[in-house]
């Protein structure tokens, strides 16, 4: 795959990106970074320093965010939206988990083996986003 200028580590691009609106986006920009290791790619930023646009990946994988209560179509069409759910792959969950914990985010559910041999946790960031993080790799060849 050619680089799009996407910045995702293996030179391709990403060809679905979860994309988010806080209300806080510098705070969701931090603690994404922090508790669940994601690497800051591209924060584009009005003359306020309200977030228009971000990027941040998490191995081949990149999720989008902004600021709440912008303009445009997206943003009407999102005015309203409830929380989403985010799936990221993860080598070690156990791990993952415990630093997500150090950094005080609110844990819905434990490190779990579940049915279809997956290990996952899950946890809610500081605007009601769930997070899921897990060995299941949709996808991938069994």
């Amino acid at each position: 795959m050619a680089d799009n200028g996407a910045g995702r580590p293996d030179g391709g691009f990403c060809q679905v990106c979860p994309t988010l609106l806080y209300r806080d986006a510098r705070a969701a920009i931090a603690l994404l970074q922090d508790a669940f290791g994601f690497t800051e790619r591209a924060v584009y930023a009005d003359d306020t320093g309200r977030v228009q646009h971000a990027e941040l990946s998490y191995g081949t994988g990149m999720v989008l965010l902004g600021s709440a209560g912008g303009e445009g179509a997206y943003a009407t069409a999102m005015r309203d939206a409830g929380p989403t759910g985010v799936y990221v792959v993860v080598a070690d969950v156990d791990d993952h988990y415990r630093r997500a914990r150090d950094h005080n985010v609110e844990i819905l559910m434990e490190p779990t083996d579940q049915e279809y041999g997956s290990r996952e946790y899950m946890a809610r960031d500081g605007e009601g986003n769930v997070w899921s993080f897990g060995t299941y790799a949709p996808g991938a060849a069994g």
